[in-house]
C-alpha cells in the first residue's frame, strides 16, 4: 500500500507540483493533478483515454478544448472567498490548453472516459451549493461535477470546513459494490487552509483496521483514499478547503456510515 499522505513538490518546467496516478495509487480510476502556472505560462495536454474536469482552483486562464475556447475564465484568487470555480469537462480522445493570465492554480482530475460527452464550460453560477449538518459538523459544499450532470465517470466536488468543524463526518466509506447500500468508489482529497500555514487531521482506517493512517495533513497536501472511512477535522482557527475527486465502476455516489458512529446522525 503507497503512502496515503502525498505532498506538493517544486514546480517543474510544465508547472507540475502534485501527481496522483493509478499506479502511484495502486488503483484502477482516479488520476490528479495539479499545476501551478505563471502568467503567460500555457499547459497542452491530450487526455488519452480518459476524460477530464479541469478546475482552476484560483486565477484567470484561457482555456481551449475540442475546437472551443473559454476566455478569462475564473472569478476567484483565494478558495476562501465564497466564490465556486470555474471548471471545463474534456472528455478522452481530445487535446486541451490551459494558458494562464495571471498566477493559476489548476486541478486535472481525470478518469476513464467513453467519449460520451461534449466538451463545456462549468461556469460558477452552474454549480451547485449546498450547506451541509450543523453544529459542528457543519461544512459548505459546491457541486462541480456531480452524478446529476453528465460524465462517464468522474465525480468532483469542493468543501469548505470552517474551523472547529468536521466534515466526512460521521466516518462513511464508499468501498464495496452493493448499490444502493454502497458504491465503490476510489477518491482523493486536495487540501488548503486557512491561514496557509495551519493544519488538518485525515483519518483513513477499514474495519478490520487493515488500513488505519492518522495524517497531518498541511496546505496543499493530498490524501488518496482507496478504501475505507475518512473523517476529516479542521483545528480551532483554521478553515479547510478540499477538492475531491471521486470515480468507480458505477458513477454513483453510495455510502455507509462507520456503524460505531452511526448514532451521531440520530441525535
Amino acid at each position: 500500500m503507497p503512502n496515503l499522505l502525498v505532498k506538493p513538490r517544486t514546480p517543474d518546467a510544465d508547472g507540475e507540483v502534485l501527481s496522483v496516478s493509478p499506479e502511484s495509487a495502486g488503483w484502477r480510476h482516479v488520476g490528479f493533478k495539479v499545476f501551478k502556472l505563471t502568467p503567460g505560462q500555457s499547459l497542452t495536454r491530450e487526455t488519452g483515454d480518459q476524460e477530464v474536469c479541469l478546475v482552476l482552483v484560483t486565477g484567470k486562464a484561457d482555456i481551449e478544448a475540442g475546437g472551443q475556447s473559454f476566455a478569462d475564465l475564473g472569478e476567484r484568487m483565494s478558495v476562501f472567498e465564497g466564490k465556486a470555480p470555474s471548471s471545463v469537462y474534456v472528455p478522452n480522445g481530445e487535446t486541451y490548453s490551459v494558458t494562464a493570465r495571471t498566477e493559476v492554480e489548476l486541478a486535472v482530475c481525470s478518469a476513464p472516459g467513453a467519449g460520451n460527452h461534449p466538451v463545456r464550460l462549468i461556469a460558477p453560477e452552474d454549480v451547485g451549493f449546498e450547506e451541509r449538518g450543523s453544529g459542528t459538523n457543519r461544512r459548505l459544499i459546491y457541486n462541480i461535477l456531480p452524478e446529476t450532470e453528465p460524465a462517464d465517470s468522474l465525480l468532483v466536488v469542493e468543501v469548505i470546513t470552517p474551523n472547529g468543524n468536521w466534515s466526512s463526518y460521521p466516518p462513511h466509506k464508499h468501498d464495496t459494490d452493493d448499490i444502493p447500500t454502497e458504491s465503490s468508489l476510489e477518491e482523493t482529497y486536495y487540501h488548503h487552509l486557512n491561514p496557509p500555514q495551519g493544519f488538518a487531521f485525515q483519518r483513513v482506517y477499514t474495519d478490520d483496521r487493515s488500513i488505519d493512517e492518522t495524517m497531518a495533513v498541511e496546505d496543499g497536501n493530498c490524501v488518496m483514499v482507496p478504501r475505507g472511512y475518512h473523517p476529516v477535522g479542521a483545528p480551532h482557527g483554521y478553515d479547510l478547503y478540499y477538492l475531491n475527486v471521486m470515480a468507480g465502476p458505477v458513477r454513483q455516489w453510495h455510502f455507509k456510515n462507520d456503524p460505531a458512529h452511526d448514532w451521531i446522525m440520530k441525535k
